[in-house]
């Protein structure tokens, strides 16, 4: 793989391992030592600062400007998402399902995602060499296995047949061009390693932005969901799995949903509350970018110098939501209309639903430098993940709706209650669908169910055969992303997925 080889020619060591330590505002600052070979993994600061290169990873595929961002991919690929920036071609191949194998939002997530993969490898296979102390080291190889198991659980989702490599590779190593894995294999992994770190004493919470064991719990049970449908479709066992996994977390008292929606998009309360893990952003140090592409194009309401549009919900989709729901009021999760930069006493109605849920006013007023983190996993979720599962596993229960209606209590809806389980399940679906918006969930959700949402009559369709509104229908081929090309060419074990 070329994100493997061009790593190993950097001796997988000296830059990947200082370049995390000092750019988020949660980590340590990195060791001083003059990094080699010899010297490395020798002292407790060495365990640390490998780990923290492990979640520099987090933070590439967030990057945005005027040829959109890979974040973007996801989203575009639901149909639920438009765009004003006519030169963000990646963009506009996924939205319009004519995407191909060079598109270069595929090929950042690839090689960062495996870059985070190959220095937790290195820190799972040497941190245990260090002299220091015990505790602290089985909670840095919890970490460290944690965010393997991320990383591989959106590889194995978007792209499918992929590489399973767990420890480090040199250029004499038969992984160095590994074939693909199982994907039944790859998921079996990322329990494992899950499982793993829950019993590496990580803390439920971790307000400085680590990877806690309420994440850990969190993203399990969002992974026995996903093996319980598409494509692996375990069923009932997996379902009763999800649900068992995040009531522990419901069960924890440690996370609960914020009163407010405006706490959704504010600096000061990132790792607070319902957030229980989120890639870290600092202003002025590494700030976050997408602030650019989540405002009009060249409506001159931001401070930015640059107004991208990149991206903003589709009008019917946001007309999708119930009557009366609290998200879809003014700069709830969305919005229509802003101050001027030249006069904020001016207000510009907009035309269209913009993303408000991430939007950083101080920066977009002010600053032009956003510590903004970006929400992985958040309390919502969890309940969302656990009212699905547990209708799935012992159909319409009191538990079910419980989890359920406290994220439509918040939103001013009315309780779900006296459902079919057939019902039931559409309803929570929906509400993932409303909840999760614009947060890289909604497309891995469709194609785990193999559904679509038509966002006309609110109902689910089968997922090949689902129109956009605006026109293009899904494929087979849509169930997954292309393995990037410059992968292929360098790689001749892997093979290019169907129909790409």
């Amino acid at each position: 793989m070329k994100s493997i080889q061009l790593y190993i020619k950097k001796i997988s060591l000296v830059s990947l391992l200082v370049m995390a330590a000092s750019c988020a505002d949660f980590l340590d600052e990195s060791d001083k030592s003059n990094f080699t070979l010899d010297k490395y993994f020798t002292k407790p600061e060495h365990a640390k600062s490998v780990v923290n290169s492990i979640y520099e990873s987090l933070q590439p595929v967030m990057s945005s400007g005027f040829g959109g961002g890979p974040w973007m991919m996801v989203e575009f690929a639901t149909g639920l998402a438009d765009t004003e920036l006519g030169q963000a071609q990646n963009s506009l191949f996924v939205k319009d399902l004519v995407n191909n194998s060079d598109n270069g939002y595929g090929q950042t997530i690839w090689t960062s995602y495996y870059k985070g993969i190959a220095n937790a490898n290195i820190a799972i296979a040497r941190i245990p060499e260090i002299t220091m102390d015990e505790a602290e080291k089985q909670k840095l190889i919890g970490e460290a296995k944690f965010l393997r198991a991320y990383y591989y659980f959106n590889l194995v989702r978007i792209f499918g047949n992929i590489p399973l490599t767990l420890e480090p590779i040199d250029l004499t190593s038969e992984d160095l061009f590994a074939p693909p894995a199982n994907p039944e294999d790859v998921y079996n992994q990322i329990v494992q390693d899950l499982q793993e770190a829950e019993g590496s004493g990580l803390p439920m919470r971790d307000t400085s932005g680590r990877a806690s064991l309420g994440a850990v719990k969190s993203l399990l049970s969002s992974v026995y969901l996903t093996m319980a449908g598409y494509p692996l479709q375990k069923g009932a066992e997996y379902y009763s799995l999800a649900a068992a996994k995040s009531k522990e977390v419901i069960d924890a008292g440690e996370f609960s949903l914020f009163t407010s929606y405006d706490d959704l998009h504010d600096p000061s309360m990132k790792n607070l509350g319902e957030n229980i893990f989120m890639a870290q952003f600092a202003a002025f140090i590494l700030p976050s970018s997408w602030q650019v592409s989540i405002i009009p194009y060249n409506r001159g309401i931001s401070n930015y110098s640059a107004e991208t549009g990149g991206i903003f919900a589709q009008e019917e989709f946001v007309k999708s939501y119930e009557n009366g729901d609290k998200r879809v009021s003014e700069k709830a999760f969305y919005y229509t209309n802003y101050t001027l930069r030249d006069n904020r006493n001016q207000t510009l109605e907009l035309g269209d639903y913009y993303i408000y849920k991430h939007f950083d006013e101080l920066a977009q007023t002010s600053t032009t430098s956003s510590g903004m983190n970006w929400p992985i996993l958040r309390f919502a979720e969890v309940l969302l993940i656990h009212a699905e599962a547990s209708n799935e596993a012992n159909g319409p229960n009191n538990e079910a709706y419980a989890a359920v209606n406290k994220v439509r209590e918040r939103a001013e809806l009315p309780a779900l209650s006296g459902l079919s389980k057939d019902d039931l399940r559409e309803a929570i679906w929906r509400e993932k669908f409303h909840e999760l918006s614009y947060e890289n969930k909604t497309w891995f959700d469709m194609v785990r169910i193999r559904k679509g949402f038509n966002v006309k009559t609110r109902e689910f369709e089968d997922y090949v055969g689902h129109q956009f509104v605006y026109g293009p229908t899904l494929k087979e081929r849509e169930l997954l992303f292309p393995i990037p090309t410059a992968e292929i060419r360098n790689n001749k074990n892997l093979v290019q997925n169907a129909g790409y």
